[in-house]
């Protein structure tokens, strides 16, 4: 490591738990982000600044004016031009250091696949069913961990699923029903910090994940109600009849 690494991330090194170890792990990892807006947006900024070495952007959307109230990657200069490519002029602007791969599409079948297996972490940050669903299963199948993060109006979850581990549930576990479509901002709002709040635990979970400290959500949903700033914690077991991970009969 250089001496502008142990100075720039010495907060984070000092932890006795963290220590240098944990900080070459960040700086040698790989994380895929799927989604680029109001979840993507302060999770990617935090990665970069704690210093994961490489992270993938993924996003096939532009940047419009709606955004702007919660997606805080992006700015006024930014709308009208592809999501990932002004997030990573914000995340290079934190951290040159960073070496970001933008992807300019939606990440679909044999190409999610690959992103995801060549990732050491996704982060989904996506608002629609069909497309978590899709990269639980590309997580399964590449044994990649995942962290999975979502909010609606006042309210916000983060859940971490770890296929590594043999009692690590998945994210269709926590469905037992998927309907054909998951509520989403555009049609029922969102209050601006929410998406930065959940994003943000879901950048801590991710630190944690890949510098092996503390006590990682693997197998628990955290629920935020930010009406009433309440957090409640669930254990989400894992179903071993989930068509995903479960064991067939």
């Amino acid at each position: 490591m250089r001496d502008t690494d142990l100075l720039r991330y010495s907060r984070q090194i000092m932890l006795p738990e963290f220590d240098v170890a944990g900080q070459e792990r960040l700086l040698a990892s790989h994380v895929l982000i799927v989604g680029i807006g109001g979840l993507g947006s302060p999770a990617a900024m935090y990665l970069a600044a704690s210093g994961v070495g490489r992270l993938t952007l993924a996003d096939h959307d532009v940047v419009d004016l709606s955004n702007l109230q919660r997606q805080i990657a992006h700015g006024e200069a930014t709308v009208g031009r592809s999501k990932v490519l002004s997030a990573a002029e914000r995340v290079a602007a934190l951290n040159s250091n960073v070496a970001v791969c933008p992807v300019e599409r939606r990440l679909e079948g044999e190409l999610l696949t690959a992103a995801v297996e060549d990732a050491d972490l996704v982060l989904d940050a996506t608002d629609n069913m069909a497309t978590r669903m899709a990269i639980n299963e590309a997580c399964v199948a590449t044994r990649t961990p995942l962290v999975s993060g979502a909010a609606i109006r006042m309210e916000g979850q983060v859940a971490v699923f770890d296929p590594r581990m043999p009692e690590s549930p998945c994210y269709r576990c926590l469905y037992d029903d998927v309907g054909d479509e998951a509520l989403n901002c555009a049609e029922n709002g969102v209050i601006a910090p929410l998406v930065g709040i959940v994003g943000t635990v879901q950048a801590m979970e991710a630190v944690k994940l890949i510098a092996g400290v503390g006590e990682p959500l693997v197998g628990h949903v955290l629920y935020l109600d930010a009406k009433r700033m309440e957090w409640r914690k669930f254990r989400l077991p894992r179903n071993p009849r989930c068509p995903t991970c479960g064991t067939p009969d």
